[in-house]
């Protein structure tokens, strides 16, 4: 079933309402026949926005991290930092919704982390020199389990479909609506890695890290000091700037571990 946002809904009829108000009130009749026509063309495009399918999303996947990597330095293979990670997730999921997971490094001193449908898995090196090892799995775990569990599709789509209302707003000029082109993917990717989840979709996701951690047989103690780590970063760290408090979710942990669940 596809899913469809409330703001993916509204988008389409808002943006094109918007659009011909104006166009009227430009012209004090109508709207002509090409730009009414042009106006159809981009409500369709707004509209296949908010139901993005399978396919359509990992398409998107694949370019936004793709045009993510372009833009940041990618620690080497060999490397202290990639190494550390290869073994940090040597014993975590290699697939996600079976597809196959690809972990790298980004050389960043910002403390960040994020997962897409495609599989791609990025950790920045701010974020690995902070925390421990078993703290970085429980962090990689939750942003897995946004993938899991459904909250990263949900938020392209929503991405998508704000691209593309402001693209309905170039149609009153008569321009038809362009494929997307780099500028699109990079501001869609920016969104996904912004991304801001509901409460419960972050419980929901510290839930699937602790439940992964625990088949695998890992210590699940450091979900709960990497929260406490975030939490000293304050509201500033994009990581923190949506989620319930960190002494919220570190107690939640504490009583799953205390009850053995």
């Amino acid at each position: 079933m596809k899913f469809v946002s409330p703001l993916a809904r509204a988008l389409p009829v808002a943006a094109l309402s918007a659009l011909l108000l104006s166009a009227c009130s430009n012209t004090g009749n109508s709207v002509s026949a090409a730009n009414a026509e042009g106006l159809m063309s981009a409500g369709k495009s707004v509209a296949q926005a908010a139901t993005l399918s399978d396919a359509e999303v990992m398409q998107l996947s694949d370019k936004s991290c793709a045009e993510l990597d372009s833009q940041s330095k990618i620690a080497a293979p060999k490397s202290k930092s990639a190494l550390r990670l290869a073994k940090i997730t040597k014993s975590m999921p290699k697939d996600v919704n079976g597809v196959a997971i690809n972990y790298k490094v980004y050389e960043t001193k910002d403390v960040n982390a994020w997962a897409m449908n495609n599989g791609c898995v990025r950790v920045y090196s701010g974020l690995m020199n902070l925390m421990t090892d078993d703290e970085i799995r429980g962090v990689v775990g939750h942003e897995i389990g946004h993938v899991a569990l459904g909250h990263s599709k949900k938020s392209m789509q929503v991405a998508y479909a704000a691209g593309a209302a402001r693209q309905v707003a170039a149609v009153s000029g008569n321009s038809a609506v362009a494929a997307l082109s780099s500028s699109d993917i990079g501001a869609i990717a920016e969104k996904l890695v912004n991304a801001q989840f509901s409460q419960a979709q972050e419980s929901d996701a510290d839930d699937y890290s602790f439940d992964l951690l625990t088949a695998a047989k890992l210590k699940r103690e450091g979900l709960i000091s990497a929260f406490e780590k975030l939490a000293k970063l304050g509201d500033s760290n994009s990581m923190l700037s949506s989620h319930p408090s960190s002494s919220g979710r570190a107690q939640h942990i504490r009583d799953r571990i205390a009850a053995k669940k």
